[in-house]
Order: structure tokens, then C-alpha cells, then sequence
């Protein structure tokens, strides 16, 4: 055997066998087996490879409430003992329940009309039966209010809450129901509501609950506390805990410590449900859109799909947050939407094209305030200017168009980088970064592109899945997160048709915000679930998840 051929034409590491027997004073056949080694097993390799089971999402039945951006479908929640599906309807101030005996075709079969609790339903959630609904009240700035009902719908109970009572979740072992109220200020800021956490005590019958069994954590303690820097307090003459607007908390296997977002605020706070405490405020960082992989397209004006990397720090700005377990620890999944304060008196939103740059920082601002550049991205202004000299040294945009994966002290040890918006170029290039309430190519890039909201944990086919709803784009990314320090994107699908006009039933999904899995020990089917609430479209699908060679 000729050995310099053989070497020509396979990998490098035949090239290193070569010279070791070389070496050696091995016999040529060494080498040859050698090689063959290295073949057998990358051959081996491949077949795994092709043989590995797919995860795949199939949309098998969609029940539509013909309402179009009118928030008619934004939270589901799902009782296994009934078959039915608990779906906000905001629009309505009321839950929709639907029949999903047969989950093909998901049926409305009855109503809970929470009108008489207060203005907007927010949030329901499902535990053994009992449905505890988040209310906010007529005036926005006032305290919420949590109801209970039985499986039969029946009313059970309703206690008061913080202002803006949203997201609210039972603990795992069932004693709690935890609320995160937002605490959003009047839209001339003349009331400010303190944002906070109410801690439910339903232990015992939920029929028994009363104001004596909330508590609610606040966080006047930290108004005079030196803060991670990364954490935005900016509201006009706002406190520490009046700035903080807790959006999504998470509860740990064992029901002792919740986490939660401060969207607006760049931070999550960790609470020791126990003691009824807040005990730390972390700081989220930012996101290095300067760093390989995590470019972003930044413009609507260039007539492309342009996912490059940028002078600009993305704010993490999580809204949804789940956890989950490996290996003992406690990990955090985090949905990097983004949101700004927009109110009459107070917006904190610009364009980088307004701004004055600072030259040292900026030296070619005059071609980065291009429109086809950064111009149209949409970035803060209340920070960036580190020295306070009236120009902007940063640039501050909102959310990272990302999930990420934090321990259970918020430190990063993943975040998917610029994937999404790569995943949804291929497989939607005409209709990139579009609206969900129009087919416009990139019409969304200088604004949190794809938009990620929701997310949703579940074990299926003996791997731990993290399924993230884009609120824009639209569609469902899944990712095996088996291993947290080690994702692998494993599907993007989306039940939107952009032949069709958005508002038209042919439309399909726009804008997913609540996502619940359904497991296979609790699905209707015997099969695992994933149920999608799509707020614009006010639709509520149902995908079987399933894993084929």
C-alpha cells in the first residue's frame, strides 16, 4: 500500500497513525489497521446518527374563537382528571373551557365568567381539580384578585392580591399557589404600585382559603441596597420596589424557592417561599451582540436576510421562566423576549438613528445611523451614556432573541445566540422576521426580531425538552435540554400560513403565548401533548409530540 496516498485521500488523523508507526518501527499493516480503526468507528458514527430518533411536532387539532388580535386566547392550562383545557380569554374577562377528549377536535363545551372578580382575566392555572384564575382589577393600579374553582366550575373561594396580579402557578407539592403581581404604574405615573409576589397558603380546602392565608413579598428592602449594575431601576421617581414589575416566577421540585423575572428591570429575584422572603435580586448581565454567534438582524430598510453582528448589548429581558433538575441542581429556562416602558409621559424607546453617538466610541456612527444599518433599531435611552456627557458610549437593545439556561444563582451556562432568527431564515425566507399581523418581509428585525415569550419544559421519549413560543414569526422551537450545558436544537415548526391574509381562520397560529405540555400519563391519547394559546390569532392548538426514526 502506497501509505502517502491513503493519507491524501482520508482525514488528518490517518496522517497522525502514519507517523506514530513510523515512529515505532511498526509494519505498514499497523497503519492499515489503524485506519480501518478510525473508518469502522466514524461509519458507525453516521448509522447512529441516521438511526437517532426525531422528535417531531404534528398540530392535530385547533379550536379558533374567530377573534383577531382582541387577546383571546393568551394562557392555557389543562386538567387531567376532566380532559379539558382552561384557556384566558382576555378579551372577554373570561376562561374558556374546551373538551380535548378527542384532541382533533377541541370543543368549547362551557365558560367561567370573571367579570364579577374584576376587569381582565390574566393567568389560570390547574391543580387536583381546583382552578385558581388571576383577575387584575378595574383600575390597573389597585389590588387583584385570585379566584378558585372545583372541576365543575363551581366558585370556591377569592382572595386580594398585589396590583396586576399575572402569571400565578401551584407549587409542585400543591400547598402553594404563588402570584407575581407587575405592579404597572398609571399612564401618567402619578401611581406607582409596589411590584411583588403573593404566596397562597391552599393546604387545606381551597373552599377555606381567606385573606388570613396570602402573604405577599415585596421589595421595599432593597430600596437602599447597592444593586448588580446590570439591574434597571429607572421609572420616574420610583423606588426600588415600586420599579421592579415581577412578569413570570418558576417554583423548584421541592416547593421552597420560587424565581422570578423583572422583565423591565434586566433581573430575577429568588424568594424562599417558607420564610416569605425575597432574598436576592440578580443581576442578568447583557448580551455581546459584537460576539460570534450572536448576530442579529438589525434592519427593516435593507432589503435582506442580514444576521451579522453588531456594537450593540442585548438586554435579557426574560418574560416566561421554567425550571427543572439534573443531576440534583436546579437549572432555570429563560424565553429572552424584551420589553420597553412606552407611557404618554415616560418612553424610554429611540432609534439609534436619534441618538447622538459618542465619536471615540462611535467613530463610524455616520454609516451605523444608516436605516440599512442600525439606524431603525430600536434601543434604550436611558442607558448608554456612561459618562453622562449627553452621548451615548453603548448601545442598549431590548431582549437577546434567545432562551437561555441559568443555575439556580442566575449565572449563564447557555443561551441559543443568534439560532432563532438563523432557524427561522431557512425555513421562512420570503416571510422573515415578519409581524404577527402581517406577512411583511423583516418588518420586525429593528424590534426584537422573532420575539421569544413562551416556554414550557417537559419529559417525553426519555429526554427533557424545552419548547419556546415566537411571538412574531410564530411557530414552536424545541430543544433537547437533557444536558443544560449542552442544548441541541432538535425542531422549528409553525401552524402559520402566510399565504393567507392574518385575521383569516386560513391564517393558522399567530403570536404563541401559552404553552403547557401534557404528558403522556395525563394525555388523553397516551402520547405526549403540547397545547399552544396564540394570542392574536385567539386560536388554541394541539400538537402531538412524537419521536420517529
Amino acid at each position: 500500500m502506497n501509505s502517502f496516498r491513503f493519507y491524501r485521500c482520508h482525514p488528518p488523523e490517518l496522517a497522525r497513525i502514519h507517523a506514530m508507526t513510523k515512529r515505532k518501527g511498526r509494519r505498514p499493516y499497523t497503519f492499515f489497521l489503524g485506519c480501518l480503526a478510525i473508518l469502522l468507528a466514524a461509519y458507525t458514527e453516521s448509522l447512529l446518527a441516521v438511526a437517532s430518533p426525531t422528535i417531531t411536532l404534528i398540530p392535530i387539532g385547533t379550536y379558533a374563537s374567530g377573534l383577531f388580535k382582541q387577546s383571546a386566547a393568551e394562557i392555557v392550562a389543562h386538567d387531567p382528571a376532566t380532559q379539558r383545557l382552561f384557556v384566558v380569554n382576555a378579551h372577554a374577562s373570561r376562561i374558556d373551557v374546551l373538551d380535548i377528549e378527542d384532541p382533533t377536535a377541541p370543543t368549547q363545551v362551557d365558560v367561567i365568567d370573571m367579570r364579577p372578580y374584576g376587569a381582565v382575566a390574566n393567568y389560570v392555572a390547574v391543580h387536583e381539580g381546583v382552578i385558581a384564575v388571576a383577575v387584575e382589577a378595574a383600575v390597573r393600579t389597585d389590588p387583584g384578585m385570585v379566584v378558585f374553582f372545583d372541576s365543575e366550575l363551581q366558585f370556591l373561594s377569592a382572595v386580594q392580591v398585589g396590583a396586576v396580579p399575572d402569571m400565578l402557578t401551584f407549587s409542585p407539592n400543591g400547598r402553594w399557589v404563588l402570584v407575581a403581581n407587575e405592579g404597572e404604574p398609571s399612564g401618567d405615573y402619578s401611581i406607582d404600585p409596589e411590584g411583588s409576589v403573593s404566596i397562597i397558603d391552599v393546604s387545606a380546602d381551597a373552599a377555606d382559603v381567606t385573606q388570613a392565608n396570602v402573604r405577599t413579598v415585596g421589595f421595599a428592602a432593597f430600596n437602599q441596597a447597592t444593586l448588580d449594575p446590570s439591574i434597571r431601576i429607572f421609572g420616574p421617581r420610583a423606588t426600588v420596589a415600586q420599579d421592579l414589575e415581577p412578569e413570570f416566577l418558576t417554583v423548584s421540585h421541592d416547593s421552597q424557592t420560587a424565581w422570578v423575572t423583572l422583565q423591565e428591570n434586566n433581573a430575577l429575584a429568588i424568594i424562599d417561599i417558607k420564610a416569605g422572603v425575597a432574598t436576592h435580586l440578580v443581576g442578568l448581565g447583557f448580551k455581546e451582540h459584537a460576539g460570534a454567534g450572536n448576530g442579529m438582524d438589525a434592519s427593516d430598510r435593507d432589503n435582506a436576510i442580514n444576521i451579522t453582528t453588531w456594537p450593540v448589548k442585548g438586554m435579557y429581558q426574560p418574560d416566561a421562566i421554567a425550571s427543572y433538575t439534573f443531576r440534583g441542581e436546579t437549572f432555570l429556562v429563560l424565553a429572552n423576549e424584551g420589553d420597553g416602558r412606552e407611557y404618554p409621559v415616560f418612553n424610554e424607546e429611540v432609534r439609534v438613528k436619534e441618538l447622538t453617538l459618542d465619536p471615540a466610541a462611535f467613530p463610524n456612527a455616520a454609516v451605523l445611523q444608516q436605516d440599512n444599518m442600525l439606524g431603525r433599531l430600536r434601543v434604550t435611552k436611558v442607558n448608554g451614556d456612561i459618562d453622562h456627557d449627553g452621548d451615548y458610549d453603548e448601545l442598549y437593545s431590548f431582549g437577546a432573541r434567545s432562551f437561555s439556561i441559568r443555575t439556580a444563582t442566575g449565572a449563564l451556562v447557555f443561551d441559543s445566540g443568534e439560532q432563532f432568527e438563523q432557524v427561522t431564515a431557512a425555513v421562512y425566507p420570503a416571510n422573515f422576521n415578519a409581524g404577527n399581523d402581517n406577512n411583511r418581509f423583516d418588518n420586525r428585525s429593528p424590534a426584537k426580531g422573532p420575539e421569544p415569550e413562551g416556554i414550557e419544559i417537559g419529559k417525553a421519549f426519555g429526554r427533557t425538552l424545552a419548547f419556546i413560543g415566537l411571538e412574531r414569526i410564530g411557530g414552536i422551537v424545541v430543544y433537547d435540554i437533557s444536558d443544560p450545558l449542552a442544548p441541541s436544537l432538535v425542531e422549528y415548526v409553525n401552524n402559520r400560513n402566510f399565504g393567507a391574509t392574518p385575521g383569516t381562520l386560513a391564517a393558522g397560529d399567530l403570536a404563541p403565548e401559552g404553552l403547557f405540555f401534557i404528558n403522556e400519563e395525563t394525555s388523553p391519547t397516551g402520547t405526549p401533548l403540547l397545547a399552544v394559546a396564540n394570542e392574536v390569532s385567539g386560536t388554541t392548538t394541539i400538537f402531538e409530540i412524537t419521536q420517529t426514526p
